[in-house]
Parts: structure tokens; C-alpha cells; sequence
């Protein structure tokens, strides 16, 4: 059933289409002014599936730059209603890192990503409603897609094992989770939402946050009852039932994650060399702008004592790699089971990627992954062993003889 105001966001999207741009049709305030530098580079996307609605988990300040310089997401709702063109809809936006849905992968290459400023489990404002209600209505009738393909972020992300989890699992980040309440996508019009996890029932996932499964596919009733009530984060004092991960998930080792231990020593998370040690009392501080951290490169000794248990069920697999201090890499597949109980503390592991090629004068970055070459999950392991992410690094100016390594 339609309701009117579905209706009758539709016909003012067919009178737009007629009339002129979105911005005049719909009153929609639109500004260039964090228009990504990275549009260029960016390819357009063969097909649309999916629209995915993230929150930014940070202030407009802080967050408008940081997706206009990555390339982050192809419009942005700050608070007041204003709408922000970041890259292209036409082009693909890094906006959804490691995902999945149903299967397929890299959601990024066929998927809008819409960013709002505010909190996963905040309310968005009145102002935010109304531009987000007429830019979905917009682009669902542009590539024609239906309610149940408008995602939110924690729906698509998902994590590769880890200490905690020995299989890839789903509720990696929380990300755009009130977009999944009956009552809040009622005000954005759209009228049908996916009924479970088709990559979970399937068996490629497993669930890694309960709490996020209940608020995203629980009955109405229960989504509302959670939505109303402040998210259950767990204590932020690690105990024997209280992991690390459990308060931190992805930001457990950022530099912004701060740890105080029970003795009054301070430590943010890139201190940190042994998870190990970190004692039961100590007091876990996150920033909220960290919530959504982007994967990196994970140290032996230091993220979990063993290949195994950082990378779990996916240790020996091809797209787990491992970089050793002297600056050589083997792939899992390819490491010796003799070897595989005596890497050393300090081995670099690179879980979910693909060995993808090397840097040489006739083959640059782009050529070996393409507009994912700078992207913040494209890691250069320069001559000599250095690592750097494609943020960090100017194309022509990457050294002869880098590996490049993309997400798989």
C-alpha cells in the first residue's frame, strides 16, 4: 500500500525530472563547496543497486573535510537540512570499506552513499528529515530502486576474523543503525526494509553484535523500544566477560582510543604492543569520532599472539598476507605449515586482500587497482618495507618496485 505522502513525494520528483534540477524542484539547499578533489579519478558506476545511509559519527567541521578529501561519499546532510555534493552520484564513492550483502562484495562499486551528520543512535533532525526524504525519493526514482535496497551502512559492513572472532562476522560497525527502525524510515517514505541478513542465514557471516541484529531486523515494536533508549554500549572497563573489543570493536587500537590502566598509566590504542597484558579494570575512553575507523595492518604479538588468532579461519587463505620485517610478503596459501607456528612477533598481517601487482615505469598504481588505488584500504609496501595507505601517497611520485595490495 502507498501511502499519500509517498505518493506525493513521487509526483513532485516526476515534477522536478520535468522542471528543472533538484536543488529547484525540491528545495533542496545544495553546495559545492566540499566537492571531493577525487572526482576525477573516480569511475562511473556500471549499475546502482543500492542507496547506503551512513552517519558520520562527527561534527559537519570535522567530518565534511575528511569525505571531501577521501572521496568518502557522494552527498552529505549536515544538520540544517543543507545537502553537500561530495563525488559525483554518477561515480563511485569509498563509502562502505569491507561489505557484502547477499553475497556480493565491494558494495562501493554499485551503491549511492549517503552520509548524515550525527550519531547512530540519535535521532536526526526535523531539517535532515525533509532533505534526506526528497534525495532519496530523487535518486530511488532515478535508478529505480525499490525501499528494501535503501541499506544502511551496519547492514553491508562487515569484519574479517580477528582475535575475537575466529569467522568473518557481521556488526563490525553500527553505522546509519537508526535508518533501519520502522519508525524512522516511515518518515523518509520508504515503506519496505530487508527482513533479515541474507548473508548470515546463508552461512558467509556470522553474527558479531547482537544488539545491532535486534535494532535492524526486529519487529517494530522492538526497534522502537531500542531506538528510545540510550545504545547498550558495555561498560567501558575491560573485565573477564568485558573484552576490549567489545567496548572498542574497530577503534580498539586507533591512536584516539584511550586506555587507563587500573595502576594510572596512560596509553592510547597504537601504544598498545600486546592485547594480552591489557589488565582487567582498565578504563576504555573511544571517541565517537572514531566509531568508524578504516581496517589496517594488524601486528603479530601485538593484535593477537598468533596468525590464528588474528586472522581466525582465514589464516592460511590467499587473501590473508603476511609482510615480514625485511620487507618480503607471503601469502597464506602459500606459507610452509612448518612455518606457520614460528612467525615472529612483529610479522605484519594484512587479512582480506589481494596481492595485486608492483609499481614499475610502464605500470602505476591506477593500472593495478584502478580508482581504489588511493584509497584508504590500498596499502604500498615500499622497497625497504615501509607501509603506507593510498591517502598517503602522490601517484607519481610511488618508488619503483612497490607492491600494491587492494581489499579482496
Amino acid at each position: 500500500m502507498v501511502t499519500v505522502g509517498a505518493k506525493i513525494t513521487r509526483y513532485v520528483v516526476l515534477a522536478g525530472l520535468l522542471l528543472g534540477p533538484l536543488s529547484a524542484a525540491f528545495g533542496v539547499q545544495y553546495s559545492s563547496a566540499f566537492y571531493s578533489p577525487r572526482n576525477p579519478e573516480r569511475e562511473l558506476r556500471s549499475v546502482t543497486k543500492y542507496i547506503i545511509l551512513h552517519t558520520t559519527e562527527a561534527p559537519a567541521s570535522s567530518a565534511l573535510q575528511k569525505l571531501s578529501d577521501n572521496g568518502e561519499a557522494n552527498y552529505c546532510v549536515d544538520l540544517d537540512g543543507h545537502v553537500y555534493r561530495i563525488v559525483d552520484y554518477r561515480r563511485i564513492a569509498f563509502h562502505c570499506g569491507r561489505s557484502m550483502w547477499n553475497g556480493q562484495s565491494n558494495i562501493d562499486d554499485f551503491s549511492i552513499g549517503i552520509e548524515v551528520v550525527g550519531s547512530y543512535d540519535h535521532d536526526i533532525t526535523a531539517a535532515q528529515y525533509r532533505s534526506l526524504r526528497l534525495l532519496l525519493a530523487e535518486l530511488k526514482d532515478r535508478y529505480h530502486i525499490p525501499d528494501e535496497r535503501v541499506l544502511t551502512h551496519s547492514m553491508v559492513a562487515y569484519g574479517a576474523p580477528n582475535k575475537w572472532f575466529p569467522h568473518s562476522q557481521r556488526g563490525r560497525k553500527r553505522c546509519g543503525m537508526l535508518f533501519a527502525r520502522a519508525d524512522v524510515r516511515q518518515r523518509l517514505h520508504l515503506e519496505a526494509k530487508p527482513a533479515f541478513d541474507p548473508d548470515v542465514r546463508a552461512g558467509r557471516l556470522i553474527v558479531g553484535d547482537p544488539y545491532l541484529e535486534r535494532v535492524l531486523y526486529g519487529t517494530p515494536v522492538e526497534q522502537e523500544r531500542l531506538g528510545k533508549q540510550p545504545s547498550p554500549a558495555p561498560p567501558n572497563i575491560v573485565s573477564q566477560n568485558n573484552s576490549v573489543w567489545d567496548i572498542a570493536h574497530d577503534a580498539y587500537s586507533h591512536y584516539d582510543t584511550i586506555y587507563l590502566f587500573p595502576d594510572g598509566t596512560r596509553r592510547n590504542g597504537s601504544q598498545i604492543r600486546n592485547w594480552r597484558t591489557v589488565p582487567v579494570g582498565t578504563k576504555v575512553i573511544v571517541r565517537d569520532a572514531n566509531r568508524n575507523p578504516s581496517e589496517g595492518v594488524q601486528v603479530i604479538g601485538m593484535d593477537g599472539s598468533s596468525a590464528q588468532e588474528i586472522a581466525g579461519d582465514e589464516a592460511w587463505t590467499r587473501t590473508t598476507i603476511y609482510i615480514f620485517r625485511d620487507g618480503h610478503f607471503v601469502r597464506g596459501s602459500d606459507l610452509r605449515e612448518s612455518l606457520r607456528d614460528k612467525l615472529p612477533p612483529g610479522t605484519r598481517m594484512l587479512v582480506g586482500f589481494q596481492a595485486s601487482g608492483t609499481v614499475t615505469p610502464k605500470r602505476q598504481a591506477s593500472d593495478i587497482c584502478g580508482t581504489r588505488w588511493n584509497s584508504a584500504t590500498t596499502f604500498f609496501l615500499l622497497p625497504g618495507g615501509q607501509i603506507k595507505k593510498g591517502p598517503e601517497v602522490r601517484e607519481d611520485d610511488i618508488p619503483e618496485g612497490t607492491f600494491v595490495f587492494c581489499r579482496g
